[in-house]
């Protein structure tokens, strides 16, 4: 399980590093916009920690998309 969850901590990080490329914006960028420490979208990014709710949203309206938008990657579910 522990593996599983790390998997899908590092799937959930890359796929918010790109939609930050994507959006042409920086981490600190994402994290003044959502109102957010930097630190705390950069332990995302890199897979070291995982996320509420309320962070998930406020990393949405940093990066201006719906934070379903945030949900929607690829990750390989069963081991």
């Amino acid at each position: 399980m522990k593996i599983r969850n790390q998997k899908y901590l590092d799937a959930f990080g890359k796929h918010l590093k790109d939609l930050i490329k994507q959006k042409r914006k920086t981490a600190e960028d994402v994290a003044a916009l959502g109102g957010i420490e930097t630190k705390q979208v950069y332990r995302i990014i890199n897979g070291e920690h995982s996320t509420t709710l309320s962070v998930l949203v406020a990393i949405a309206k940093g990066l201006e998309v719906h934070p379903k938008k945030l949900l929607d990657f690829d990750f390989e579910f069963e081991e």
